[in-house]
């Protein structure tokens, strides 16, 4: 996949320093080898048609990442309080956090915070102790392009979200837009009364 990124706190050069330079790049080389094909297989796999391409998305990065050791929803905290789904990391490795973000523009704050939890020290014991953050979201094309809802929340609203928080993001953290597939989009059809599916249309199949 290509994707457009943003560093705030100078994230982008701390993640080339040794102590994270590998994961980073472990990180990064799954999301780069994730093909139009791998999308298409996999949005194609699913007995009812999703929407969305986010679902194959999601399921492609998690295959990938826990295959060479990340783990999937980390407990930041260790409290039994704090353990649900509201208090866990998508994806950690080591000093590294990672949010995948297709949901509600109304938490883009709360996905951005995660990050920083699972960084800083707090009065809650920890379960997890990183040191930076990577957010993975859609750019604005990929959400028209991919099926997105329209209320998810995009890369560019992420980026609207970082000045009047910057004094809540105390850790560097790298913002990662996902651009649309190169060679399909997603076209909606309700095939039956109240259920809407997301097929993949090729570029090569029509005139555009």
């Amino acid at each position: 996949m290509e994707f457009v990124t943003h560093s705030f706190r100078h994230a982008e050069v701390i993640l080339h320093e040794p102590e994270f330079k590998d994961q980073y790049n472990e990180l990064m080389t799954i999301i780069c080898d994730i093909t139009d094909e791998d999308i298409i297989a996999k949005h194609n796999s699913y007995a009812n048609t999703p929407k969305s391409i986010s679902r194959a998305i999601n399921e492609l990065l998690k295959e990938r990442l826990r295959a060479v050791g990340w783990s999937h929803e980390s407990s930041i905290f260790q409290a039994a309080d704090y353990t649900g789904e509201t208090w866990r990391l998508d994806f950690a490795k080591q000093d590294i956090s990672v949010e995948v973000a297709f949901n509600h523009s109304t938490v883009i704050a709360w996905n951005l915070i995660k990050p920083v939890l699972a960084s800083e020290l707090n009065h809650v014991q920890k379960a997890i102790q990183t040191k930076i953050g990577v957010v993975i979201t859609a750019t604005q094309n990929m959400k028209l392009m991919g099926g997105f809802d329209g209320a998810i929340g995009t890369y560019e609203k992420f980026l609207d979200y970082l000045p009047p928080l910057q004094n809540l993001l105390t850790v560097p953290l790298l913002i990662i837009g996902l651009k649309a597939p190169a060679s399909f989009r997603i076209v909606h059809t309700t095939p039956e009364p109240r259920k809407t599916i997301g097929q993949i249309q090729m570029y090569s199949d029509v005139n555009i």
